[in-house]
C-alpha cells in the first residue's frame, strides 16, 4: 500500500484486534472479511498481486465491513446503506493525505457517491486502477479487440467476441458453443 496510508492502516488492524493476512491471488475476489467466530477474532485478507493503490482500497472495502459488523452484527445487508457510509466515512482520512493520484482520486470520489459490492464492479474506477499495475503493460482487455476476434483466458477456453450488452460482452465459447458474458475489462490473449 503506499506508504503514508501504512500507519493509519497499522492503527486500525491494532485497534480492532484483526488478523490482516496478505493472502494468494484469488480470482474470484480481491479481499475478504470474516467475522469473530468462535475462539477466532475479525480476520481480513486482502489478495498480494493487487498495485498498492488497489491494495488500500480493497484494505478499506474490509475494514468497513468489520466495523458494518461491529456495529450491527448480521442485521444488515453485507453491502447496504451502513456499510456505503462506514466505507465513504474511512475513505476520507486516505483524500485529506493525498494519497491517490489524481485520476484515481477522482474514480474514487465518483465511486463513493454509491459504493458497490466490488471496486471491479466500477469500470471507471477499476480502469483507474489497472493503469498501476507494473506487471501488466502488454495485457489486452476485452473491450480493446474487435469484435469477431478468436481470444483465450488463462485457463486456456477459446472465445470469440460478440456485441455487447448493456455493460458485458457477449461471446461464444469455441469449444463447447455456449455464450458467457464478459467484463469489459476480463484479461484476454489473442489467438490465431
Amino acid at each position: 500500500m503506499p506508504s503514508e496510508a501504512a500507519p493509519l492502516i497499522a492503527k486500525w488492524i491494532d485497534y480492532f484486534q484483526c488478523e490482516f493476512k496478505i493472502a494468494k491471488t484469488r480470482a474470484t475476489k480481491l479481499g475478504d472479511y470474516r467475522h469473530p467466530y468462535r475462539d477466532k477474532g475479525h480476520r481480513i485478507s486482502v489478495n498480494f498481486n493487487l498495485n498498492h493503490y488497489a491494495f488500500l482500497v480493497t484494505t478499506v472495502h474490509e475494514f468497513a465491513h468489520l466495523l458494518t459488523w461491529n456495529d450491527f452484527k448480521n442485521k444488515v445487508k453485507p453491502h447496504g446503506s451502513e456499510w456505503k457510509k462506514n466505507f465513504q466515512r474511512m475513505m476520507i482520512p486516505f483524500f485529506e493525505m493525498n494519497v491517490f493520484p489524481a485520476d484515481i482520486h477522482q474514480a474514487i470520489d465518483n465511486y463513493m457517491s454509491n459504493p458497490a459490492a466490488s471496486s471491479c464492479s466500477d469500470l471507471h474506477l477499476s480502469r483507474a486502477l489497472k493503469k498501476y499495475d507494473s506487471d501488466k503493460i502488454n495485457v489486452l482487455h476485452v473491450e480493446q479487440i474487435p469484435v469477431n476476434t478468436n481470444f483465450r483466458i488463462k485457463d486456456g477456453r477459446r472465445f470469440t467476441k460478440g456485441d455487447r450488452i448493456r455493460k458485458r460482452y457477449r461471446c461464444i465459447c469455441l469449444d463447447d458453443k455456449r455464450i458467457y458474458l464478459f467484463n469489459p475489462l476480463a484479461e484476454v490473449f489473442l489467438i490465431d
